[in-house]
């Protein structure tokens, strides 16, 4: 089967066994088109050609470079996709009523129920998200183990709770660690633990009764022995064997991967 359109990231399911399911949307320009179902390409040679055009995911304008997943600059400087608090949850105030960018999108995305989490990608982080990204968020870091740590009523308070952990633990993925299945053999009840005596008392109430771990496996054949990244605008058609799916990542049988996230926006024709 041969499909066409603008790649956007990964939908996610996790199964009742832990193990998940990948559908990847390709859209024309800005109207939703297909869904391909990922998994079922595993095991098989697929093609994937750049149409040398961009379109940025906010405006749908042609672009030459993509900034954030997928903007024009013009959006990633202004648009509330790409507000500074996504980045460094902190800085939101619009608990406050102080919006940085936009008020009505600030209030439905950042004022809400945000959760502060510990997962393990390669190494144990640190991370934020929105109550309602569980466990997509996870899924979509490559995280094979997660645990709640806190839960908090908007956005700024989880970034505060993250700032002070970031001193004791990395608040980013080893992508290539992740990638190549590197194992942490870390309990994440004991970092739960740890990380509860290193929270000021002021952060306390906050912190998550759930001490339920997620395990998360993904449809890998066969993980890489290294990591060889591919970009469409250096490659613009790659014709491999997919190995198998993990966070955003291709991975092909010659250690490649493909960043599909990294990639929202291009135009592609996709055969498998």
């Amino acid at each position: 089967m041969k499909y066409e359109g603008n790649i956007r990231k990964m939908k996610t399911s996790l199964l009742q066994d832990g193990g998940v399911e990948y559908r990847l949307p390709l859209y024309d320009v800005l109207e939703s088109g297909c869904e391909l179902e990922m998994n079922a390409l595993i095991g098989q040679t697929i093609r994937i050609e750049f149409q040398h055009q961009i379109n940025c995911v906010v405006s749908g304008k042609r672009i030459n470079k993509a900034f954030g997943d997928g903007m024009s600059y013009d959006a990633f400087m202004n648009s509330p996709m790409a507000v500074p608090s996504i980045i460094r949850p902190e800085l939101s105030r619009i608990h406050e009523g102080i919006a940085l960018r936009d008020e009505e999108w600030e209030r439905e995305h950042h004022l809400k129920p945000h959760v502060v989490y510990l997962s393990k990608t390669g190494g144990v982080k640190v991370g934020v998200t929105r109550d309602v990204q569980i466990p997509a968020r996870w899924i979509d870091q490559g995280a094979t183990e997660a645990i709640l740590l806190a839960e908090v009523p908007y956005r700024q308070l989880a970034g505060l709770i993250e700032v002070e952990m970031k001193d004791h633990m990395s608040d980013r993925t080893n992508w290539r660690n992740m990638l190549k299945n590197v194992h942490c053999e870390v309990d994440l009840l004991e970092a739960k633990d740890e990380a509860l005596e290193l929270l000021p008392e002021e952060y306390h109430e906050f912190i998550s009764d759930n001490d339920e771990i997620t395990q998360i496996t993904y449809p890998v054949l066969a993980y890489p022995e290294k990591v060889v990244s591919m970009k469409l605008d250096k490659i613009p058609l790659i014709e491999k064997k997919l190995m198998g799916i993990k966070g955003q990542y291709l991975i092909f049988e010659d250690n490649s991967v493909m960043n599909l996230r990294s990639h929202s926006g291009y135009r592609v024709v996709i055969e498998g």
